[in-house]
């Protein structure tokens, strides 16, 4: 498909890509796709890996009495 892609048309393909996207614009790009195809790439494994992640720890604690609400005034 690219086989016959020669350096004057991959030359010619990122003029179009500066011109179009900007030259500070292209790195972000990169980076996103790069983050996009991580992110992929580790849903196809947590997605094969049949064991779900542990649950965090709950607390068990009953709430206290001073942990919320309006303060207590001690006089008038």
């Amino acid at each position: 498909m690219f086989g016959d892609l020669s350096f004057s048309h991959i030359l010619i393909l990122l003029l179009v890509l500066v011109l179009v996207f900007g030259a500070k614009r292209i790195p972000e790009i990169g980076s996103s796709l790069g983050r996009g195809i991580k992110e992929f790439q580790r849903s196809l494994k947590d997605a094969t890996n049949p064991d779900p992640p542990p649950a965090p720890p709950r607390n068990l604690d009953p709430p206290s009495a001073s942990s919320g609400g309006d303060p207590k005034r001690l006089s008038d």
